[in-house]
């Protein structure tokens, strides 16, 4: 459905950065609220102020996400202002919804939020053998996020509570058939077009600039000729991995490391069942359950009769369309997999055995134990690397915590030198020359960071050549430079930037000989339609462009159809001009029923969303929201066709 999507996904993942809000329970905006009070103010709600820092913290992390979830993202769009926008948004938000829960007493009980972490499934990856939580690895997970174990799950607490907010409003809305029909119908609206496209390239041959024209555009356009500043620095870096190179183990910790994990390290059990589900809905009426109960009861009769029959009752009888054709085998499968009350009767069976009717969510199952695969036990030269490399980890994460705090007084305290905390901490200065404000083509590690970047072309660092603070240029990674020397930016001189002259003057002024004729036929097109001698026609809608640009795309759907044919002209800056005639709207061709079904759920979907923007825009409203920093003026839509066209 809506192959649009599929079909654009570099749009699409700008949009989603831009517009989907990032999941509170692992990687929550509370802890961003933590940070030193510094900085200037970037927002308030409800006389609650937002900090520089606290921005500066949450884009690090939500930056830090999507190139783990996405590692193919343009890092450009990470670090632009639209993206630095987009988090203060999501901040505000957060703050909104946590105001607003707050005012009207929406809390989660204990039995709600242990429900909640009982079905995560980070939570549940946790679990030892005999189904008890790991507490040692809890702690790590919560410790990874800055937090205690009460501390994490005083922030799913607090989501479940922020949910609660907007639910009442999202989960209650609905689109009637009609009006969903009639939407979709203008959304997938097709329309035959011809699209007559005037490209700057073509009309770069005709443009002849003599030599004055070359220094009248220099000397008009001093920006477009700038040399960067540039600095040459020298810098240190504390982090992990340095650190593990200077920690040797004790043999009796190893032991002891193993013996606290060998459950852990020999893996958890698994088991192997076959089932029949009968299916019935959670929420389907109660004397459908029963039915269905009672139909799951009689073959489980039959099973328990005749064991070795099991197979042959799942293909002929079971719902599950995954697993009926294998006699209902579900292969191996450990704690966690499956659904509760389904994991809890399977590790109750002994091998061969068949269960009563269990209840779940899906419906009734009859379970057959099959199989059962115990844990090896892995010896302890097995296991040395491994548990080598995690108390490496852990003694490396300790001793970072003990010397951040050096590294960041010793390069604020002596200031005019990196020197004597490189060798307090035994840290190898580097140097780099020609470094921009923004990331070289090439740069690597922390000279790709723009936060590390800002600071060494901050006044202080430039004039006083004073330590830049400690950034934090990664997880578990401080650096501080020191900028050796620097040079401003400046205009360079016309002998050496002359052919970059020609190549944009020409350009600009092909672009204005291709806009110029563009709108001239456009003029003479509408007023005589059978003289316009343009390509073959193309049927375009939102979901099938053939190829056509996104401006003109949206122009031609734009464009009113009262009379056809239609011409429409549309400016496409640097790269020309296009002319689009409207020769007719396509009729839809009808969908089959489940189609249709399906597209007025996703519909339903929209609406309800934006039922939930409409209802946050009022919680902003009332809590006296604002936003102190400038919107880019870029849009969303032009930062989108840009993407598309890079």
């Amino acid at each position: 459905m809506f192959d649009f999507v599929r079909q654009h996904t570099k749009i699409m993942m700008f949009v989603l950065f831009l517009l989907v809000i990032p999941s509170f329970v692992l990687f929550g905006i509370d802890g961003y609220s933590n940070s030193n009070d510094k900085g200037a103010v970037v927002a308030r709600v409800g006389g609650d102020e937002i900090k520089q820092s606290e921005l500066d913290a949450a884009h690090k992390i939500e930056s830090d996400r999507l190139r783990n979830s996405v590692p193919n993202i343009d890092v450009k769009l990470l670090d632009s202002a639209e993206a630095r926008y987009a988090t203060l948004e999501n901040l505000v938000r957060e703050r909104v919804l946590r105001k607003a829960a707050t005012e009207f007493r929406l809390t989660t009980s204990d039995a709600r939020l242990a429900r909640d972490l009982q079905e995560n499934p980070t939570i549940a990856s946790l679990r030892l053998p005999d189904g008890k939580l790991d507490m040692d690895r809890y702690r790590q997970l919560a410790a990874s996020q800055g937090l205690t174990p009460e501390g994490f799950e005083a922030r799913v607490r607090q989501d479940l509570s922020l949910r609660q907010v907007e639910a009442g409003v999202v989960s209650t809305g609905f689109s009637a058939k009609k009006i969903a029909d009639v939407s979709l119908n203008a959304f997938f609206e097709k329309r035959e077009v011809q699209v007559a496209t005037f490209a700057t390239v073509d009309y770069a041959s005709k443009v002849k600039p003599a030599e004055s024209d070359l220094k009248a555009f220099y000397e008009a356009n001093p920006a477009m000729f700038q040399a960067a500043e540039q600095a040459n620095i020298e810098y240190i870096t504390l982090d992990l991995e340095s650190i593990k190179k200077s920690i040797s183990l004790n043999e009796s910790d190893l032991k002891s490391y193993y013996e606290q994990n060998v459950a852990r390290f020999s893996g958890a059990e698994e088991r192997r069942a076959s089932h029949i589900l009968i299916t019935a809905a959670k929420d389907a009426p109660v004397a459908e359950r029963e039915a269905a109960k009672a139909r799951a009861g009689e073959l489980m009769a039959q099973a328990k009769k005749s064991p070795d029959t099991f197979g042959e009752l799942a293909k002929k009888n079971s719902q599950d369309t995954g697993s009926a054709s294998n006699g209902g085998d579900l292969d191996f499968f450990a704690r966690g997999a499956m659904v509760k009350p389904f994991e809890d009767a399977a590790f109750l069976l002994k091998k061969g055995e068949i269960s009563d009717v269990v209840e779940s969510d899906f419906g009734f199952h009859i379970i057959k134990l099959t199989d059962v695969k115990a844990p090896k036990q892995r010896s302890f030269e097995e296991m040395r690397p491994a548990m080598e490399s995690d108390l490496k980890n852990q003694q490396a994460q300790s001793k970072f915590a003990e010397l951040a705090e050096a590294f960041a007084n010793g390069v604020y305290e002596q200031s005019d030198s990196l020197k004597p905390v490189a060798d307090k901490l035994k840290l190898e200065i580097k140097i780099a020359s020609g470094v921009t404000r923004t990331p070289a083509n090439g740069a690597v590690g922390v000279l790709t960071n723009g936060k590390f970047l800002a600071a060494l072309f901050a006044s202080d660092a430039i004039e006083k050549k004073h330590n830049t603070e400690a950034v934090e240029t990664a997880p578990n990674q401080l650096t501080a430079g020191r900028v050796t020397q620097y040079s401003a930016a400046q205009t360079q001189p016309f002998s050496a930037v002359q052919s970059s002259v020609r190549e944009r003057l020409i350009a600009s002024k092909a672009a204005e000989l291709a806009q110029k004729e563009g709108k001239e036929k456009l003029a003479a097109w509408q007023n005589a339609p059978n003289s316009s001698p343009m390509p073959a026609a193309k049927v375009i809608s939102r979901d099938q462009a053939q190829n056509v640009e996104l401006p003109v795309l949206v122009a031609a759907l734009r464009a009113t159809t009262e009379s056809l044919p239609a011409f429409v002209g549309v400016d496409l800056g640097s790269r020309g001009y296009a002319v689009v005639r409207v020769n007719k709207v396509v009729a839809n061709e009808t969908k089959p029923e489940a189609s249709v079904t399906q597209d007025r759920a996703q519909y339903g979907q929209w609406w309800s969303a934006a039922e939930g923007q409409a209802y946050y825009a009022f919680l902003k409203n009332h809590f006296k929201t604002e936003i102190l920093i400038p919107k880019p003026n870029r849009t969303v839509k032009e930062s989108i066709a840009s993407a598309n066209t890079q």
